[in-house]
């Protein structure tokens, strides 16, 4: 299913939608709807469960401009708008969760309920190695440009860049640089809702110290740690599921 925002196709499952009680899952960077299946595959059965892929990703459009972290959020809240969802539980993983952040403490939303899942929106702290390391990627990149010119650019890029930059494209991969620059650390203290924080003790993208400071910030907050990487939810997946539905069970007994 599709529905239009902005201008922009945006697409999208939904589950179970009969059920008052809502569930919005928004996936990571470079990921789409069927990353987060594995998710709405422990709620479809108890809750009304709608998924999306955001702009840029899966089967949606591509927005024009570069859109920054506020721009997808106010995609999503123009997308909850349409599909009426009202006090819902949104879970987000990765640059989903960054969304999450920014829209709970942004704005009023219908959110209820934060899962934030290996979530990005810290911006890392650089050890000497790694300002080292950047410093020298910028070095190349300026000699590459020297011997072969701005136009061969994208060679180096495929070479030398991350994972995610290789995988992207033209003005996505302007939106990318922008998002990745966006630090949400003074956000933290201003998200109000119940939240629960998932983590990957061995996360390499977001490294668990992020999830930990997080923690510390948002008031009203749990925080689990599972055995895997950065999809967590993945790794251990036995645990995140009894973990999540404990969770909002413990919400519908307040």
């Amino acid at each position: 299913m599709k529905v239009c925002i902005d201008g922009l196709n945006i697409h999208y499952i939904e589950e179970n939608k009969e059920n008052p009680n809502s569930v919005l899952i928004v996936h990571g960077w470079g990921a789409n709807i069927n990353t987060v299946m594995p998710i709405v595959n422990i709620l479809k059965h108890k809750f009304h469960v709608v998924a999306l892929d955001l702009p840029c990703h899966g089967e949606s459009d591509t927005p024009k401009t570069v859109f920054g972290t506020d721009d997808f959020a106010k995609v999503i809240i123009k997308f909850c708008d349409a599909l009426s969802l009202k006090q819902f539980i949104y879970i987000g993983h990765s640059f989903g969760g960054k969304c999450g952040i920014y829209l709970t403490s942004k704005y009023e939303t219908e959110i209820r309920t934060l899962v934030l899942v290996d979530a990005s929106g810290i911006k890392e702290e650089l050890d000497e190695k790694t300002k080292r390391k950047v410093k020298r990627f910028k070095l190349m990149k300026k000699v590459y440009i020297t011997l072969f010119g701005e136009k061969n650019i994208e060679k180096f890029y495929k070479r030398y860049g991350s994972e995610d930059y290789k995988a992207s494209s033209g003005i996505t991969r302007n939106i990318l640089v922008k998002v990745v620059n966006e630090d949400l650390k003074d956000n933290l203290k201003d998200i109000k809702v119940p939240t629960l924080i998932v983590w990957g003790d061995r996360d390499d993208a977001t490294p668990l110290y992020m999830g930990e400071m997080m923690h510390k910030e948002i008031e009203n907050s749990k925080l689990i740690v599972l055995k895997g990487g950065h999809y967590s939810y993945l790794d251990d997946s036995i645990n995140f599921s009894k973990y999540l539905l404990n969770f909002l069970d413990e919400l519908e007994e307040r």
